[in-house]
C-alpha cells in the first residue's frame, strides 16, 4: 500500500506541471506522455522495494521501465513537433478551454497511472515464479514490444510524407488492423499477467490486459482516435473501417 501512495504522489506531481505545460502551449498531447513516464517510475520503485523473487522485480524494472518509456520518447516526439492532437482539439472546444477541466482530467491520469501499476505489483510481490513464466513473460513481450515500434514506424513513414495527407495508412501492419500500435500495446499487458501467475495476488496481473483492453475498445482509446479520423478523412477512412479489422490483426476484406 505504501508503494502506491508513493506512485500517487509523484504521479500527481507530474501531472500538476504536465497541466502547467499544456496550459502555456494549448497542447494536451503531453499527458500521454506523462502517462507513460509515470508508469516508467512505478515500474522502477516497484522494482527496487518489492518483496519477491530477483527474477520477478528485474523483470518489471528492465522491461516495464523500458516499455513505458519507449512509448514516452515516441509521443513527446510528436507532442513536440506536431500541433495539439486533434483528440484534445475537439475536448478542448467541448470544454470550451476550461482549464478546470483539464486539470482533473490530468489528475484522473494520475489514478490511472495507479491502477495500471497493480498488474507490476503483483509481478514483484511474486516468491518464486517458475521459469517457463518469466521465458514466456520476456517472449511475449519482445513480440509485443518490436510489433508496437514497428506500428508506430510505419505510420511515422506514412504521415511525414505529404502525399499522404488526407489518406489513411493501409501499409504494413495497418493493413491488418486499424490499431495494431494498440493492439500490441494490450498484447504487452499480457506479459505480466502470465508472470504474475501463482503469486499471492496473481488475479492483478490480469487487471492489465483487461482493462487495458476495455479503455481501448470502448473509452479512451479507438472510440476517440476513429472519432477523429472520421472528422479528417471521411469517406476514406469509412471504407477503411469495412474492410479492415478495428483491433485484433486479421485479412482484410475484399
Amino acid at each position: 500500500m505504501q508503494q502506491l501512495v508513493w506512485i500517487w504522489g509523484l504521479a500527481a506531481l507530474l501531472m500538476v506541471l504536465g497541466w502547467q505545460w499544456q496550459r502555456r502551449r494549448d497542447n494536451a498531447g503531453i499527458v500521454d506522455v506523462l502517462w507513460s513516464t509515470g508508469l516508467a517510475m512505478a515500474a522502477l520503485l516497484l522494482a527496487f522495494t518489492g518483496s519477491g523473487a530477483v527474477g520477478a522485480r528485474l523483470l518489471v524494472g528492465v522491461l516495464a521501465t523500458a516499455w513505458a518509456l519507449r512509448l514516452a520518447l515516441h509521443l513527446w516526439g510528436r507532442v513536440r513537433s506536431e500541433p495539439e492532437d486533434g483528440r484534445y482539439r475537439a475536448l478542448r472546444a467541448h470544454w470550451q478551454g476550461s482549464q478546470l477541466k483539464f486539470f482533473a482530467f490530468f489528475q484522473f491520469q494520475t489514478l490511472l497511472v495507479v491502477l495500471f501499476s497493480l498488474p507490476l505489483a503483483a509481478v514483484v510481490a511474486h516468491p518464486a515464479p517458475a521459469a517457463w513464466q518469466l521465458g514466456l513473460a520476456l517472449a511475449l513481450w519482445i513480440v509485443a514490444v518490436a510489433g508496437e515500434a514497428l506500428a508506430d514506424a510505419q505510420l511515422a513513414r506514412f504521415r511525414n510524407d505529404p502525399a499522404n495527407r488526407g489518406k489513411t495508412c493501409r501499409r504494413g501492419l495497418w493493413r491488418y488492423s486499424r490499431h495494431p500500435n494498440y493492439f500490441f500495446e494490450w498484447l504487452h499487458w499480457c506479459s505480466y499477467a502470465i508472470a504474475a501467475i501463482g503469486a499471492p495476488l496473481a488475479w492483478l496481473g490480469w487487471l492489465g490486459p483487461v482493462v487495458m483492453y476495455l479503455f481501448l475498445r470502448y473509452i479512451s482509446g479507438i472510440p476517440f482516435t476513429e472519432q477523429q479520423a472520421l472528422r479528417t478523412r471521411g469517406e476514406d477512412y469509412r471504407d477503411y473501417q469495412r474492410r479492415t479489422s478495428m483491433l485484433f490483426p486479421w485479412f482484410p476484406k475484399d
